[in-house]
């Protein structure tokens, strides 16, 4: 008894037209999946990154060699000059920038908090 498949469900040859279309869909496949695995790989390596950097939120802030303390609030004193009328506070990083007059002259100062002292005094002059 033994098992023997019709003559007609055998696979005959193909022409060679089509057998070069399929070698080039076959090609097309391998290419394909080559991709779509790279990329895959990407994005795992991606998320393993991120999911390994997100213990580095909970440390102090630094910023050019300026650490705030974990524990308590950072205390300074800004000393402005006598008379200076503060208009405006603004912050960037370590450094804050007071707006305002001075004698009637408008002035920017911008104290640095890594250094402790002002850093920089601007005359504000209209045209």
């Amino acid at each position: 008894m033994a098992n023997h498949e019709p003559e007609h469900l055998e696979e005959e040859p193909l022409d060679p037209v089509m057998e070069k279309v399929r070698r080039k869909m076959v090609r097309l496949q391998i290419v394909s999946a080559g991709i779509m695995f790279v990329s895959l790989m990407a994005v795992l390596v991606a998320v393993v990154y991120k999911a390994s950097n997100t213990g580095e939120a909970t440390k102090p802030v630094a910023a050019s060699g300026f650490a705030v303390p974990a524990d308590q609030p950072l205390s300074a004193t800004a000393t402005l000059p006598a008379g200076f009328v503060i208009q405006s506070v603004s912050s960037s990083g370590s450094q804050i920038l007071f707006y305002g007059t001075l004698a009637g002259t408008r002035k920017a100062m911008i104290y640095d908090l890594s250094v402790g002292r002002i850093i920089a005094d601007v005359t504000v002059a209209e045209h």
